[in-house]
């Protein structure tokens, strides 16, 4: 995962629900990434075991990377190695990102979430962080950002002075996302409006594409 050069689009990047069946659910992510552009998959299970967690990758894994999709785990550097995951996203609480580079070595992803801090972005991109993640910049129900709401303006100022990609998290929805993609979102993170659509993963990903493309077309 990169920073969107000027002119190229903006990614989406999709964060499993924190339970599923994998079996099940490995259907819907075949359908989510055949339908429509999709950077990366995020598996974030938070009340499984790691054997569930390791079952769930050895299923989901694959249906990412053969479609050349990096499959990105949740909280846990050594297990995102042990089991060839493609990185390995890190919170506050979790990993330091030092150490995280450090267990998953130089050519994993290392993702850090920043909430709304500017401090916390700088430290996670000097400690070797491949992307920065800010939110939540809407009302959301996975709690996946628990700390304060950030305006649109510090994807803007991020990518204007610093070449790794910012990601925008929390709430995002094809009708909401274009301010974040405007501001200069490299990626934008969703949960529930792509596995919660009415019409299935597919057509969420594809409506999400659409918005991306009708955004960048008037920021041009």
């Amino acid at each position: 995962m990169r920073a969107t050069p000027a002119g190229q689009r903006c990614r989406l990047y999709l964060i499993t629900p924190p339970a599923l069946q994998s079996k099940e659910f490995a259907g819907d992510l075949a359908e989510a990434l055949d339908t429509g552009d999709v950077a990366a998959v995020q598996l974030r299970l938070k009340d499984a075991t790691a054997d569930q967690v390791r079952q769930a990758i050895d299923v989901l894994r694959p249906v990412a990377q053969e479609r050349e999709v990096a499959f990105i785990l949740n909280d846990d550097p050594a297990l995102a190695a042990e089991t060839d995951c493609d990185g390995v996203h890190v919170g506050q609480d979790d990993a330091p990102c030092r150490e995280a580079r450090r267990i998953v070595g130089p050519d994993r992803i290392v993702g850090v979430s920043c909430h709304d801090s500017r401090h916390l972005a700088m430290t996670a991109g000097e400690s070797g962080a491949d992307y920065v993640a800010f939110g939540a910049f809407f009302p959301t129900q996975s709690k996946l950002v628990p700390a304060g709401v950030p305006e649109p303006e510090i994807l803007s100022w991020w990518s204007e002075l610093f070449e790794i990609p910012c990601v925008a998290i929390g709430g995002i929805t094809p009708e909401n996302c274009g301010t974040l993609v405007r501001a200069g979102a490299d990626f934008i993170a969703v949960i529930t409006a792509v596995w919660s659509h009415d019409d299935g993963p597919g057509a969420a990903v594809a409506a999400f594409n659409r918005a991306i493309t009708q955004a960048m077309e008037q920021q041009d």
